[in-house]
């Protein structure tokens, strides 16, 4: 199975600006690029950097004027899927240093906030299973609703309102696994079956790597249950929505359209 991503955005810069782009399929392991093409707008400089844990690549750009971007590519994912509630938790010394950074609050996810919360509502479960569970609460207590959430909403906010989209959900998962000593990261990704289709949100956990005595396994987790983990294609990773938006300016912009269809093929 493959996936076919078509993405097209717009945007307007009054003035020279510097802008942060992240819109392409990382190059990873766990997904092949077969095949992809990105064509943007003339801008008087260009570079690409790598992104958050050299997961995916950002663009810095400066520019001025009307800006356009078409990326399509053909993705075939091909991660370890192992059953969630089957996996351990990994004990915080045998942690390793690129998942220790994701079990402190970030700007969107005040985990500390949540401890007395877990621990009352999923404290007789550990590892993949209280993870499983966390997921299947948001799922049920939550309501998805376009427009009820802006880029200031924190999981806190969040989970008073109990309703947001595909970005909330994933900052409420991963304040709630953060408050429950379980590595956790916001994941930018595409994924087919995604309503309204758009750049999706999920989460990303670190538990014990069933293949690896003494090992950790990064496992995407969707409380909106819109993306399946098998058809998944990450763009990028960071400590909440702050790290992996697509588009972040330096300077004021004026968005004017985006366009993002993601479908099935063999």
């Amino acid at each position: 199975m493959s996936i076919k991503i078509a993405t097209s955005f717009a945007f307007t810069l009054d003035r020279p600006a510097d802008v942060l782009l992240q819109f392409e399929a990382a190059a990873i392991p766990e997904q092949e690029i077969v095949e992809s093409a990105t064509r943007m707008s003339e801008a008087e400089h260009c570079a690409r950097v790598p992104a958050q844990d050299a997961i995916g690549e950002r663009i810095w750009l400066r520019a001025e004027g009307d800006f356009e971007v078409e990326y399509t590519a053909l993705v075939r994912p091909q991660r370890q899927l192992p059953e969630l509630g089957s996996l351990g938790r990994v004990d915080p010394h045998d942690m390793p240093g690129e998942a220790v950074q994701y079990l402190f609050d970030s700007r969107y996810c005040q985990a500390d906030k949540f401890q007395p919360f877990v621990n009352s509502e999923f404290g007789d479960t550990q590892g993949g299973a209280r993870i499983a569970a966390i997921r299947d609460w948001i799922a049920d207590h939550f309501s998805y609703e376009p427009g009820t959430s802006d880029s200031r909403t924190t999981a806190l906010d969040s989970f008073v309102e109990r309703r947001g989209i595909c970005r909330d959900y994933a900052h409420v998962l991963v304040a709630l696994a953060r408050a429950s000593t379980i590595p956790a990261r916001f994941v930018a990704c595409y994924a087919p079956g995604v309503e309204p289709p758009d750049f999706h949100a999920v989460a990303e956990v670190f538990l014990k790597d069933p293949e690896k005595p003494g090992g950790g396994t990064w496992q995407l987790v969707d409380a909106t249950n819109m993306a399946d983990p098998a058809e998944t294609v990450k763009i990028g990773v960071g400590r909440d929505a702050a790290d992996v938006s697509f588009l972040t300016s330096f300077g004021p912009n004026e968005f004017r359209r985006s366009s993002v269809s993601v479908t099935r093929t063999d």
